[in-house]
């Protein structure tokens, strides 16, 4: 346990006597919650007071393998190339383009640079998050959406790239996306409803003051969104949920006109279009699941909005290898699969046989950054592992070459041979195999070591390594670290996601005790010196594992937890439950009421010992709402039997990601690292 001030007493919440106890702090805004979550703020910086120093050394420390003046790998589009440039001191990127060069290279004109956005003028040094920024088709405007309070509703801004003229739009409850036409005149943006789901399409005319309604989805498990496919000549409107996808398709050249349905949605059938060109022929590419959970691919012609009956098979459902996503470029398609937990680029150029992209390590995450201009005969990849920094890969489609165009920089004596990449494989208590991504220093692997442990394992989203500057703190002091590969997640295809939720979910839990207890059994780690931690849906995650196993844990950092879950999903009238059912389940069935109620972290706290925990909300939250942590934490103070530390800290002015600028965040790394060695006794 921390050497903390022990003096120090938490604020105990009241409790009434019927219902939810603590269901007063859902009360946003009441005076009396104010000054609760204000009391529990109070305790935390007291608790941790001491750490200040171990805090501004970490913030230090990451921040100086930051190359913090920065210029990113510009990216061509018509005339001119696009780029961000960092500055030293500065939170957010600055938005820059510059002309052409006549040879197409990536070299910048800094005398003919111009200045599209700066944020930091923006922020004047509160919360500002960036939702879209277009140019427009002609490159003469420049459309962009701002949040400045982290509850993700945006305003909408139009400015004259010519004049510096910025116009703000007349609209509210905007979700912040903002698409073209071809005009360069017409603008097709999202509204929120009571629920903040994105239900409603409208159509803006630049220079006037109103909008018209294209389209309003009236069930609440669908949201919309509305893209521009690669070829740039067709939008798409698309309806999805969780389980069921409906598609509306109009030429960007005709904006006034309807949109077409490509295909009715039927439930289950989850189908995502994009337009591009086969054999010299305009086609439509459509992923789908009719064939199979796993994905195939199917092509139909683009002269005419095409009945389901003329989709053709382009490439086959495979039972072991998930179709994940599609880029199309003028000369070839490449689609992004995952095999074996691990993502696969496989690029199909138009004549040629197809290919996969090869990568030198075990374990990796690969995705395409940027397929460029619909022609042309490049796309580029962003690869990283555990022990690598971020690289830029060119890929020439054509004979698959591969160019390293930018690695991100690490300051210092940075040396990636010195951290060993590994993927081991747990064993679930129903003998499935569970993989694990771990890191740690080459001279640490054969001794015993500190670790810290992070999981999500929800919405089929797969969490493949990534590199961090801030981790290297960790991996220099000798902790190691590792992800659990949980199902739930999508590391593994559709049947993994689907096997760890609704009434599955038991398995994600199950599945991430298993990699705990592998960790320690085979050496790695000990229980005592265990770090574990998720966000958000991983929250729950944390919440749920900790109940049912917490002597495996020596501390816990729960970042904008999911815990809450039964009461969330019991009121509709919340922002996206009913879009959850699909995930969770709707808690109005009794069986789902009792499956949920098994598991939900806030429910299932019991009188036991547990390990000092960190836990972290947004006051601004729309996804997980602040109450969901308070209430946790409160419910904990009053049934946990041992003195470790519990505190909570909530980010006042901050939403689900937390505060926004650069530096902030390295500062709320620095926090938990700092609580995470002192916890785990780490020198």
């Amino acid at each position: 346990m921390p050497a903390t001030d022990r003096t120090a007493q938490p604020p105990i919440a009241r409790t009434r006597s019927s219902g939810d106890p603590y269901a007063w702090l859902q009360q946003r805004d009441d005076a009396e919650v104010l000054a609760y979550l204000e009391a529990e703020n109070t305790y935390q910086q007291t608790c941790l007071a001491h750490q200040a120093q171990a805090r501004e050394t970490l913030f230090e420390e990451i921040k100086g393998r930051i190359l913090e003046t920065d210029l990113s790998l510009p990216s061509p589009w018509g005339p001119y190339l696009y780029y961000t440039r960092t500055t030293a001191g500065d939170e957010y990127p600055r938005h820059y383009r510059c002309p052409r060069p006549a040879d197409d290279s990536n070299q910048v004109d800094e005398q003919g640079e111009e200045l599209l956005l700066d944020p930091n003028a923006l922020a004047a040094g509160g919360f500002l998050s960036l939702g879209a920024f277009s140019v427009s088709p002609d490159h003469q405007r420049l459309a962009y959406s701002l949040d400045t309070s982290g509850d993700e509703v945006y305003t909408l801004f139009v400015k004259e790239l010519s004049s510096g003229a910025v116009t703000a739009l007349p609209f509210d409850d905007c979700d912040g996306s903002m698409t073209w036409a071809n005009d360069s005149q017409t603008l097709f943006f999202s509204e929120l409803d009571d629920t903040h789901r994105p239900w409603r399409l409208r159509r803006h005319t630049l220079g006037q003051d109103t909008a018209q309604t294209v389209f309003e989805e009236p069930d609440g498990r669908f949201f919309l969104h509305c893209y521009r496919s690669s070829s740039e000549r067709q939008l798409v409107l698309l309806l999805n949920s969780k389980t069921t996808s409906e598609a509306w398709v109009l030429d960007a050249g005709t904006p006034n006109a309807a949109f077409t349905c490509l295909a009715p949605r039927i439930e289950g059938h989850e189908y995502f279009p994009d337009h591009g060109q086969l054999d010299g022929q305009w086609r439509w590419f459509i992923r789908s699941n009719q064939h199979g959970i796993n994905f195939a691919l199917f092509h139909a012609p683009a002269d005419q909005v095409p009945s389901q009956q003329q989709w053709q098979v382009l490439v086959a459902h495979r039972e072991q290898v998930m179709l994940e996503g599609l880029n199309l470029n003028a000369g070839a398609y490449t689609l992004s699969l995952r095999e074996g937990g691990l993502p696969i680029i496989e690029v199909h150029p138009q004549g040629l046989e197809a290919y996969r992209v090869e990568l030198p390590d075990a374990a990796y995450s690969l995705y395409v950054q940027d397929s460029l201009e619909f022609v042309s005969a490049r796309i580029r990849l962003r690869y990283e592992a555990l022990n690598r920094p971020a690289q830029v890969r060119q890929l020439n489609l054509v004979d698959g070459a591969q160019t390293v165009l930018k690695q991100t920089p690490v300051l210092g004596d940075f040396d990636a041979d010195a951290y060993v990449s590994e993927r081991l494989w747990a064993t679930a208590a129903d003998g499935t195999q569970v993989p694990i991504s771990l890191v740690r220093r080459r001279s640490d692997l054969q001794r015993t070591v500190p670790l810290y442990l992070y999981g999500y394992g929800a919405y089929g989203e797969s969490l493949d390594p990534w590199f961090s500057h801030a981790r290297l703190s960790l991996l220099e002091r000798g902790v190691a670290f590792a992800i659990a590969h949980v199902r739930g997640g999508g590391e593994l295809g559709e049947a993994w996601y689907r096997a760890g939720k609704q009434a599955q979910k038991q398995n994600t839990f199950d599945d991430f005790i298993a990699c705990a207890e592998h960790l320690i059994d085979t050496g790695v780690t000990t229980a005592d010196r265990l770090a574990i931690s998720g966000g958000s849906a991983g929250g729950l995650l944390i919440g749920a594992v900790l109940n049912q196993r917490p002597e495996l844990f020596g501390c816990a950092i729960a970042e904008v937890p999911f815990v809450d879950v039964l009461n969330t999903m019991l009121d509709p009238d919340l922002p996206l439950t009913v879009t959850e059912y699909d995930e969770w389940g709707n808690p109005q069935d009794p069986e789902v009421h009792a499956r949920i109620k098994a598991y939900a972290p806030y429910e299932n706290v019991k009188a036991q010992a547990y390990p000092a925990m960190l836990v972290v909300a947004g006051y601004n939250d729309s996804r997980v709402q602040y109450w969901e942590a308070a209430k946790w934490v409160a419910r904990l103070r009053t049934l946990k039997t041992d003195d470790n530390l519990l505190l909570l800290k909530t980010e006042m002015d901050a939403g689900h990601g937390g505060m926004s600028g650069r530096y902030q965040g390295l500062r709320d790394v620095a926090l938990e690292y700092a609580f995470v060695l002192e916890t785990l006794q780490v020198a």
